[in-house]
């Protein structure tokens, strides 16, 4: 089941709350989910999300899809993340992240102040969004604060500026999983849902 979500705070964020149970008992986790790039096309509804959360629900655990507010170059984009974990973590005992892209890096520097975060788990993930916006700086940070994290990307990937993330996840020994495809996981969405899955669903203690 799908509800729509208004996620408060000063910008227009709206969301889609896929839930995991069909008899009523609410899951105690949930990973919220973030777009890619949304002067790109980037919405709650891209495939990679949606894979993501289907993975998810299967397996006993809510996703949250949001969409952002209106374009801040991602400064207004990583508010609307941190208010969206924000509203997750008043309503469930474990709270994980997930971006693809633009969302990827998103996702990383959200969880970078987020102690309690369950886990994060970044696609395609950019070096940087702007001149502080900056996943390669915020990984050190969540090794810091102890928070699991995994980097997922694309060998093929000629989009997206991957390589510094990658090379310092595996030199702070953050595991990395790479695929055979391009940015955008063209036919592998399945299998990118089941990897981000396999990762977060022990950290939100489901399963």
């Amino acid at each position: 089941m799908t509800d729509t979500v208004l996620i408060p705070g000063g910008r227009d964020v709206r969301a889609s709350l896929d839930t995991a149970a069909s008899d009523g008992d609410r899951a105690d986790a949930v990973v919220v989910a973030c777009p890619p790039h949304p002067q790109q096309r980037g919405h709650r509804g891209d495939e990679r999300l949606a894979a993501v959360s289907d993975a998810l629900t299967a397996r006993g655990v809510d996703c949250l899809r949001f969409d952002y507010g209106d374009w801040d170059e991602g400064y207004g984009e990583s508010t609307d993340a941190d208010a969206a974990v924000s509203w997750a973590a008043e309503r469930y005992e474990r709270v994980g992240l997930f971006g693809f892209s633009f969302g990827g890096t998103i996702a990383l520097v959200t969880a970078a102040s987020r102690p309690g975060l369950a886990g994060v788990c970044a696609l395609a993930p950019t070096a940087r969004l702007n001149p502080d916006v900056d996943a390669v700086a915020a990984l050190d940070d969540i090794v810091a604060l102890g928070v699991p994290a995994r980097v997922l990307y694309a060998a093929r990937d000629t989009t997206a500026e991957w390589r510094p993330v990658v090379d310092r996840a595996e030199a702070l020994g953050v595991g990395t999983t790479e695929f055979g495809s391009d940015h955008f996981f063209v036919g592998q969405a399945g299998d990118v849902g089941a990897a981000a899955a396999e990762f977060l669903i022990p950290r939100l203690g489901s399963d």
